[in-house]
């Protein structure tokens, strides 16, 4: 089969498409026709093992699995002897931060990290649907969201930023949103009352005060969104923050007026069932920006890298 493979932590350029042998699944495994993948924030980071942090977990001198991906969507093709909550012709979707091996045509998932894919749901809104969500998830879960609140989520038009946004338009609050000046529309339809052009506003000069702050995109820091915040409010990051001050924050402003608040991921266990009754209510619809194939998967990871994507980075697998 044909994968993308990196063989050392490295940039895009590092990637190769490589014929490497079927994987065989386990007892427990299924194993994954792969028709749609994304390239996400999450497989960059994997790719270059930054922050550093990160090689602890995957591998500390070159990484341990050599086949990209984090996100997968497609058709169980095998099953192991022991499996039992899922067949040959099921259409399942799944993710892993730490890496699914998704960027090849086949792979081997444990049964217990695949969920089926709602009826109605393609392949490419399924994994779509899923490295954004997932983060998103897990801000909301954090903090207490109540009616006529103020919220500003930096970084709305990304592929978590547009999920976000998306997920409290069920709540009776008002939000304001920054986004380059092409996406200013698309943020507005996906339920922003406000948007703010950061390459024209910036808006921690703006005088607005909000309850919770939500840096889907990891590029403020507390200090600078302090003084937006309401006495109880609360600052998100999707990202660690300068020398790990996200962490650091808190647990120093834990009882604090103001506090930092970090969102460890939610398990797929609890997420899936959530954007599942999303995807059928039609509640929520990912957004896709370019789509290329496994052989283009080098341009794919370059793109993402700029930090310009909207929304997210299709691969798809089998056409």
């Amino acid at each position: 089969m044909k994968a993308g493979i990196r063989r050392n932590y490295c940039n895009p350029d590092g990637i190769n498409l490589e014929s490497v042998a079927l994987p065989q699944c386990g007892d427990k495994e299924v194993l994954i026709r792969v028709v749609a993948a994304t390239v996400n924030r999450t497989d960059c980071a994997n790719l270059a093992a930054k922050p550093f942090l990160m090689r602890f977990v995957l591998g500390f001198f070159r990484p341990k699995e050599i086949i990209l991906g984090t996100d997968f969507a497609g058709e169980i093709v095998s099953v192991g002897k022991s499996v039992s909550s899922c067949s040959v012709g099921d259409s399942v979707f799944g993710f892993n931060d730490t890496g699914s091996r998704s960027h090849a045509e086949y792979t081997a998932v444990a049964e217990e990290n695949v969920y089926a894919i709602p009826e109605n749901i393609d392949y490419r809104r399924a994994a779509a649907s899923l490295e954004g969500g997932t983060y998103a998830y897990s801000f909301l879960r954090k903090v207490s969201v109540r009616p006529q609140q103020r919220i500003l989520i930096n970084g709305a038009s990304g592929a978590i930023g547009s999920a976000l946004l998306q997920f409290l338009r069920e709540y009776d609050v008002r939000i304001a949103a920054t986004c380059n000046a092409e996406n200013i529309e698309l943020v507005k339809s996906l339920g922003a009352d406000r948007v703010y052009d950061y390459t024209k506003e910036n808006v921690l000069h703006g005088g607005e005060v909000y309850d919770h702050i939500f840096d889907a995109v990891g590029k403020w820091t507390f200090g600078k969104c302090k003084p937006l915040l309401k006495r109880n409010g609360t600052y998100t990051s999707s990202e660690l923050g300068p020398y790990f001050q996200n962490v650091i924050y808190s647990l120093l402003t834990s009882s604090g007026s103001k506090k930092v608040i970090f969102p460890i991921p939610c398990s797929q266990r609890e997420f899936m069932p959530f954007i599942e009754s999303k995807l059928v209510s039609g509640r929520f619809s990912p957004v896709i920006d370019r789509e290329y194939s496994l052989s283009d998967i080098s341009n794919a990871y370059a793109y993402v890298i700029t930090g310009q994507k909207t929304g997210n980075v299709m691969l798809n697998i089998w056409r």
